[in-house]
């Protein structure tokens, strides 16, 4: 069955268990022109398809949502355009720069952990860092090749008394460090929400008050898998012993604060550590880090080329 057959069947058995019976051959046809032909995502074809259908048969909205899609672990969502519910545990809230969302962050069961976005449209209460909550008929999407979960009217949030275990999100790697992007360094950042300032200007708060930080993202490759890791300034300090004073001296002396990550990157790239961190939803946030005395010329010179 191919993907907007499967599509097809949800909207059908999603209206069938309201009561009534919806043409499957049109249904099919409409979600083939949106999805092949005009290029919608399919979470937003589907939600189309299915407001179409409530106006022409003259469907209450509470009515559909009364029909509660299946529970489903985080783990076991591969594909957008699904109806499904989840019980989680809200792990981490981000300040929305959109006006269309009102709440955007993480949410997490025992198997995995995934975005969600509320979108402000849904009017719901808001949800809070640390609770678990039901979060009924929400619809998968994907985002940027991720997978997420969206909170629309149809949804519903109700909070539960129940303790959601987490995935253990620790992890210890050890691997070279092949490649540090170009917005690390000595970085200015808004002193209201921390944000890093693009050409001194913050995208929530534009022209405002900034102070210095000394970052560095990067990518660590253990032989296996490539991870994209954080280093704040103490790790950065404990690797090289520049620090944000040493840096600003660096900047200044060379009237360049690009000359900071000039100097980062010859002191650390090509070198293998020990690293451990917490998994956020991209990255590797590190707490500890070392480096091991080992001789990289040949191991990672190949992959070093590969990200200049």
């Amino acid at each position: 069955m191919d993907r907007i057959s499967e599509l097809t069947e949800q909207i059908v058995e999603r209206f069938k268990t309201s009561g009534y019976d919806v043409n499957s051959k049109e249904i099919y046809k409409r979600l083939k022109l949106l999805i092949d032909e005009f290029k919608v995502p399919e979470g937003e074809a589907v939600r189309t398809v299915t407001n179409y259908l409530m106006k022409e048969l003259d469907v209450p909205r509470e009515q559909l949502v009364a029909v509660e899609s299946p529970l489903t672990k985080i783990a076991e969502i591969k594909t957008p355009g699904e109806w499904i519910s989840l019980k989680a545990r809200v792990v981490q809230l981000w300040d929305s720069s959109s006006p269309n969302v009102s709440q955007v962050g993480l949410i997490g069961d025992e198997t995995g952990i995934i975005k969600f976005v509320v979108w402000s449209k849904a009017n719901k209460p808001p949800v809070e860092e640390g609770k678990c909550y039901l979060f009924a008929n929400v619809v998968t999407d994907s985002f940027g090749g991720r997978m997420q979960v969206n909170v629309n009217r149809n949804s519903r949030i109700e909070e539960l008394d129940e303790d959601i275990q987490l995935p253990p999100r620790e992890l210890e790697v050890v691997g070279a460090l092949i490649a540090i992007q170009q917005n690390s360094g000595l970085i200015r950042r808004c002193r209201i929400c921390n944000r890093v300032l693009t050409k001194d200007v913050c995208p929530i708060h534009g022209k405002t008050e900034a102070y210095d930080d000394l970052r560095i993202k990067g990518v660590v490759d253990d032989g296996e898998n490539y991870y994209e890791v954080i280093l704040n300034e103490e790790n950065v300090r404990e690797l090289t012993g520049i620090g944000i004073e040493e840096a600003k001296a660096i900047a200044m002396e060379n009237l360049d604060r690009n000359s900071v990550l000039s100097e980062l990157k010859s002191r650390l790239l090509g070198r293998y550590y020990r690293l451990k961190g917490n998994r956020g939803e991209r990255y590797l946030i590190v707490n500890d880090i070392e480096f091991l005395n080992m001789d990289l010329e040949k191991e990672a010179g190949s992959l070093l080329g590969r990200f200049e």
